[in-house]
């Protein structure tokens, strides 16, 4: 009689397997958005948020950090959605005791993102929080817009000067793209990190947020 063996699995199937029952562990379905600046997203997220009776987190988000870290919200601020070098870590920690390293805050805030993820029920603006949850189980979509549309929003509704405008916008744009390349080793930008993108130079927010909403329902089976 000839007696067959299972071999062990190996550390990769075992990995593979664990990684697939954490994904399946999250109940219920969430959204993130990633956004141009100037692009809308932010009130495109909360519309969403409004429409699905779920809750909306962006500057929430730096305050469950900064109760779990003991910080000012303040400081936590200034480093939100920033890149950082190794020396800027090493200076600011030996001249500024409140300082948060950048180790912290990315622990912290993958810790937050990902317990708001697994509540579901939730949309969550930034911080690439599409890299750092199951793709299966959330909604990922990034709003953007060309950047004259963006510069041109920031003069009509923030009282920008057209140079300013411009700057600032820029500026964020250029944050939030080496955030994500810093601690993601992504581009922000390609679209294969997201289930929808829409540019919303002919939307309104409430316009771009039933096409979100639509497509959550759909990969999701809500409909």
């Amino acid at each position: 009689m000839t007696t067959l063996r299972l071999r062990d699995a190996s550390p990769e199937t075992a990995k593979a397997h664990k990684k697939s029952a954490f994904i399946d562990s999250f109940p219920d379905p969430f959204i993130t958005i990633s956004r141009d600046p100037g692009s809308g997203g932010k009130l495109v997220g909360q519309e969403v948020a409004r429409e699905l009776g779920f809750a909306f987190y962006d500057q929430e988000l730096i305050e469950e950090i900064a109760k779990s870290t003991k910080m000012r919200k303040s400081v936590l601020n200034k480093i939100d959605e920033k890149a950082r070098t190794a020396l800027q870590d090493l200076i600011q920690g030996l001249m500024n005791p409140n300082y948060v390293s950048d180790v912290t805050y990315f622990s912290q805030l993958c810790r937050v993102i990902l317990s708001l993820a697994y509540k579901g029920k939730v949309v969550i603006l930034g911080r690439g929080a599409n890299f750092i949850t199951p793709a299966a189980k959330g909604l990922h979509v990034r709003i953007t817009a060309p950047l004259q549309v963006c510069v041109q929003r920031a003069i009509d509704y923030e009282g920008h000067p057209p140079d300013v405008a411009k700057e600032i916008v820029k500026k964020y744009e250029t944050d939030r793209r080496e955030f994500v390349r810093q601690y993601f080793d992504k581009d922000i930008r390609k679209s294969d990190y997201y289930d929808l993108i829409i540019n919303t130079t002919f939307y309104t927010p409430k316009e771009a947020a039933a096409v979100v909403i639509k497509a959550f329902k759909k990969k999701f089976s809500l409909e």
